[in-house]
């Protein structure tokens, strides 16, 4: 978004049906034991290169918001679930800060959002494995470690999944990223 353009309505509906096709993807597990492939985050990573930094921003709380409303929240602690579904999906959309090298090498620059916003968004997941999740490592692993493997293949998996998708769908369908 730039500084001159205002967050209107048209922007936050479309964050708002962006950040609900998200939850609905959520709702596709695909899982290899503890790791995660987040499907959602496509949608989101979308959104912030189509419309910028701050939509996506707000896309991605939507979605974090919306997994209360839907009753899809691992509560330990208020802490917890502050830093992984408010924070970490807040940072899902941080896609948005490559909106403007869309204009050349554009598949490239897709990629680098897909990883960056994915990245982005688990780092958050890792410190709150850390934090919190520990109790549940694998026999002989210390919480960074098994943080870091099971959020870390989560991250790759996602933004691979992302990046793919993407690509194929910007390829075949560019005026996807006009706002």
């Amino acid at each position: 978004m730039s500084k001159t353009q205002k967050l209107d309505l048209r922007i936050l509906v479309e964050a708002s049906l962006c950040a609900a096709l998200a939850m609905t993807l959520s709702f596709l597990k695909v899982r290899f034991g503890w790791i995660d492939v987040s499907l959602g985050q496509t949608v989101i990573i979308l959104f912030g290169l189509r419309r910028g930094l701050a939509p996506g921003l707000i896309a991605g709380l939507i979605w974090g918001l919306l997994h209360f409303a839907t009753g899809v929240v691992d509560y330990l602690s208020l802490s917890q679930v502050f830093i992984e579904y408010i924070v970490a999906f807040t940072f899902g959309g941080t896609a948005g800060i490559f909106r403007s090298r869309l204009k050349s090498n554009t598949i490239f620059w897709t990629i680098v959002a897909s990883f960056f916003a994915t990245f982005a968004r688990f780092f958050w997941h890792f410190i709150a494995g850390v934090i919190f999740w520990s109790q549940y490592a694998w026999k002989g692993w210390g919480a960074v470690s098994y943080s870091l493997v099971v959020n870390g293949l989560s991250a790759i998996l996602t933004a691979l999944v992302a990046s793919i998708v993407l690509s194929a769908i910007i390829s075949k369908f560019p005026k996807i990223l006009q706002p």
